[in-house]
Order: C-alpha cells, then sequence, then structure tokens
C-alpha cells in the first residue's frame, strides 16, 4: 500500500493520524459496519491528508469481486436516446462485461461536479467495483476523487486530459487533421465545422487541429460553431453558415457527430443547395444514420463498438493490475461517400 507521492505511506501511518487500529482502516475503506460515521469521516480525512489508498490489486486478490460498473454521462436524457454514439459505446462495453457475468451501473448528471459525488457515494457504498469516467474537462474534478479513494477507473479521455488515470482514447487531432486535408484537396478553401460543447476536452482538442490545419493550409476561410451536440444546435449552425453572403459562404462543412451532419443536410435541402455540388457535408462517427440519407454521408469512421469493448477490457486490467495501462484505439479513418466533391466552380 503506498501513497500517491512522497516517502511510502503505510495503512499504520493512516491509523495513527487517525487515531484508530489498522482494523478499523481496513474497515471503513472495506466499507464494513461496525465503525461510525465520525470514525469513518476521520479516517478517510487522515488518508487524505497522507496521500495513501488501498492498493487496488491487493483488494481484488483478498476476494473483492467485480458485479457492477459504474458509468456516469452528462447529457440529457432525450439528447442521449438519439445519439448513435453511446447507444454502440454501451453495447461495446455490455458485450464485456457479460463474459464476466457483470452489470453496467447506468446514471445521467447535469455535472462533473455531480458525477464526482456521484461516483464517490457508489465507491464508498460498494455499488461497484470499477468506473468508466467519460467527456474529459481541463482540470477534471473526477481525477482527483478516483486517485483520493484508490477507486479503479478507466478514463476515456486524451492522457493530457485525464491526470495520470489509466486511459483509452482516439487521436481525434490527427482524424480532423486528415478531414481539413481531404476537403482542401478536393479545392475546397472555405471549410467550417459544427463542433460539440467548447468545455469538453475532446473539442478543444479538435478544434485546435482544425486550426492548425487550416493555418498550415492557408484557407483564409475556415471558422468554427460551438454547438450542445443535439440535431436543432447542427441545423441552427448549418443555417447560420449557409446563409452567409455567397462569397463568405462555406463550401464544406465538417461536424462532430452523425446527428449534427443529418440536421445539416436536411437544412442544406430546405435551402435549396445542392450536396455536395453546392456544399460538401462530413460528419463524425459514421453510424447507420450516414448510410441512410441521400447522398449517403461522407464520414470519420471508426468502430464505436470495439471503442466501448476495449475500454471494458481495460477497466478490469485495472482491477486485476495485468491490464495493458494507457493506450489509444485506431484512430477514426476517412470514408468518402456522396455528401462529397470538388466544389462548384
Amino acid at each position: 500500500m503506498t501513497g500517491l507521492s512522497g516517502p511510502r505511506v503505510t495503512i499504520k501511518d493512516v491509523a495513527a493520524r487517525a487515531g484508530v487500529s489498522k482494523g478499523a482502516v481496513s474497515l471503513a475503506f472495506n466499507h464494513k459496519p461496525g465503525l461510525s460515521e465520525a470514525t469513518r469521516d476521520r479516517i478517510f480525512r487522515a488518508a487524505r491528508e497522507l496521500g495513501w489508498a488501498p492498493n487496488l490489486t491487493a483488494r481484488t486478490l483478498a476476494g473483492s469481486r467485480v458485479d457492477v460498473v459504474g458509468l456516469a454521462v452528462c447529457r440529457p436524457a432525450r439528447m442521449l436516446g438519439l445519439e448513435p454514439f453511446y447507444m454502440e459505446f454501451v453495447s461495446g462495453v455490455e458485450s464485456v462485461l457479460t463474459e464476466h457475468s457483470c452489470s453496467l451501473l447506468l446514471r445521467l448528471v447535469r455535472t462533473v461536479e455531480e458525477e464526482a459525488g456521484l461516483q464517490e457515494s457508489w465507491w464508498r457504498g460498494r455499488q461497484i467495483g470499477g468506473s468508466i469516467l467519460v467527456d474529459f474537462r481541463a482540470d477534471d474534478p473526477r481525477v482527483a476523487v478516483a486517485r483520493r479513494l484508490g477507486m479503479p477507473v478507466v478514463a476515456v479521455g486524451h492522457p493530457s486530459l485525464t491526470g495520470g488515470l489509466t486511459s483509452v482514447w482516439t487521436d481525434d487531432a490527427t482524424a480532423v487533421t486528415e478531414a481539413v486535408r481531404y476537403l482542401a484537396a478536393l479545392g475546397h478553401r472555405r471549410i467550417a465545422r459544427v463542433g460539440g460543447a467548447a468545455a469538453l476536452g475532446h473539442t478543444a482538442i479538435r478544434t485546435a487541429a482544425f486550426d492548425e490545419a487550416a493555418r498550415a493550409l492557408e484557407l483564409a476561410g475556415a471558422l468554427q460553431v460551438a454547438t450542445d451536440f443535439s440535431g436543432d444546435a447542427g441545423a441552427r449552425a448549418t443555417r447560420s453558415l449557409l446563409t452567409a453572403a455567397p462569397a463568405d459562404r462555406p463550401t464544406a462543412i465538417v461536424y462532430d457527430n452523425d446527428i449534427m451532419a443529418v440536421a445539416g443536410l436536411s437544412v442544406a435541402a430546405e435551402m435549396g443547395l445542392r450536396v455536395p455540388e453546392e456544399v460538401s457535408l462530413l460528419a463524425w462517427d459514421d453510424s447507420q444514420l450516414c448510410r441512410l440519407t441521400h447522398p449517403t454521408l461522407s464520414a470519420m469512421s471508426h468502430d464505436v463498438h470495439g471503442f466501448g469493448a476495449e475500454v471494458a477490457r481495460t477497466l478490469f486490467g485495472v482491477i486485476t493490475g495485468d491490464g495493458p495501462g494507457s493506450h489509444p484505439v485506431p484512430t477514426p479513418v476517412l470514408t468518402p461517400r456522396g455528401s462529397t466533391a470538388p466544389p462548384k466552380v
């Protein structure tokens, strides 16, 4: 059992700081009865002050079973039900949990701070054996909670956002760069991006990569609009972009998910603009939605189901101590279809 930094800290040190026995510390961290809430809080406070957390592998070998894995998502319920990404991601997670006779505890939250409290409540109440954390922000409060509790987690996000937690991620920067280069190679000079929520870390990574690619290609007409990922917001952003004067109107638009791209296709039809002759559209994620439209949507494709499965496998590796550690999954690849073409001269 080790501290997070500095000299080696043991359970004996925590017991001495809290004025209890080592057995009491073990009871507190294993969420067993026999202690008052005041004593429990004193033990947890002492552990926090010393930077100590119980060894996860030792707890697992001592007989802890993982029956439930937690996943909290900070999205409105209606929107989550419409978003193919999370449905495919969860199905991938479930495919691995089933192999381990394990269930998924899914909760929707309003803020990341609410989730941080929820994760702590789940762990202290022995409701979960580990958790999957998604949609990271800069200075995300869940990092400190997971480390303080010694809770086994996998962070779905770039390591620059996840504070040293075991992470699995897609290379969003490379994928965005490929998308911009592809459209520029077709001859587009006015390229727009309808992005996701600005507070999300992966949105910030995509935004920076888009700007950098546009500068490198000297695309003076490149611009970006932030949204909440919903179809309504994607439609509004598209309408705003396409009502610009013809000399300023983008000839190609990249969307951060497929729902917004489908909404953008509808807006183009509403405005009498032909796709791809007058405006090219490129989606992200490449769900079945992209293949059901007319024209079919070009997309940055990746195996979202496989992504979820890999995240779940990595979490079980964290719990047992023999996993692969932090690693990326394959970068999304461009799949051209009927919605992209050279711009009309």
